[in-house]
């Protein structure tokens, strides 16, 4: 049950014209607790956790309801709006979505739909990003799509929206680009099922970055940012400022997330600069 303050946090999230809800992603602060993540990341600026959920659980498929309540009151208590999953592949170990073994394909679909149902439990209208390179690269068996078709109106009765994130060729043979994904979606064809922009995987597009956000804005509804190796914003010579500011002229509602791979120093630091940096380009734009 959404209260009445999650709801009007869901509308106040993200108001177009006004500066981007910023979230970050929970494993940016290795060493926390869950708790002091949530309390620093607010302290810091943000007001979205983007959680990677092996962070919660050997097997996150399997929270009790009681420990699902603990983690969505520590997002309360810091007055944090719980984004969603990504990354959701990684625990428990030997999951493959496309590969050759029926057992395991199945396997790793029943674990993607108990999911959904605890990411739908954790907070009002949820993402589920599906990057996950490893996990669904092709391996001689069922497609993706297949797989995505079955998930969508499982999502779709939870509330929750799947995202099938483009990734760059180093890390999977599968949906390399926007238009790809956007194919996927439209031949599922549910509202279930979108699509997000990662700066950091956006090697094999061909357009300028900017143009991708008026081409497939429709069906684009999270935005990870990160420069090109992975590191924060603002330590690299991503363009950023052209993106944000493509975001905003088309009047993009949805999430801007910080994702690293990089948490030198510090997390909290990481954090901080990206956070810094972000707000500063968005104080520059016209």
């Amino acid at each position: 049950m959404i209260s009445r303050r999650e709801a009007l946090f869901a509308l106040s999230a993200a108001v177009p014209g006004k500066s981007f809800p910023l979230a970050i992603c929970s494993e940016t602060f290795p060493g926390m607790s869950f708790a002091d993540l949530c309390a620093t990341a607010r302290r810091i600026g943000y007001t979205g956790l983007e959680i990677d959920a092996s962070n919660l659980a050997a097997d996150p498929s399997r929270l009790t309801p009681s420990q699902r309540a603990s983690y969505r009151r520590m997002l309360q208590d810091a007055d944090m709006r719980f984004v969603g999953f990504h990354s959701f592949l990684k625990a428990p170990a030997g999951l493959h979505l496309t590969t050759a073994d029926k057992s395991v394909r199945e396997k790793s679909w029943e674990f993607f739909a108990r999911l959904i149902e605890v990411c739908a439990s954790l907070g009002p209208k949820p993402l589920m990003v599906l990057g996950s390179g490893k996990q669904r690269t092709g391996n001689g068996g069922e497609p993706l799509t297949a797989g995505l078709a079955r998930m969508a109106p499982i999502a779709e009765q939870q509330g929750v929206t799947i995202l099938l994130e483009p990734l760059s060729p180093q890390f999977t043979d599968t949906i390399n680009t926007i238009a790809e994904a956007e194919a996927v979606v439209r031949k599922i064809g549910s509202p279930a099922l979108r699509t997000m922009l990662d700066t950091h995987n956006l090697v094999a597009e061909k357009d300028p970055h900017p143009s991708l956000v008026s081409k497939h804005l429709e069906l684009i509804r999270h935005v990870h940012l990160n420069e090109m190796d992975g590191r924060f914003p603002g330590s690299g010579s991503y363009p950023f400022a052209p993106l944000l500011q493509a975001l905003r002229k088309h009047r993009y509602s949805g999430w801007l997330s910080v994702e690293v791979f990089d948490f030198r120093p510090d997390g909290e630091t990481v954090a901080r600069k990206a956070f810094e940096y972000i707000r500063q380009i968005e104080r520059n734009l016209s």
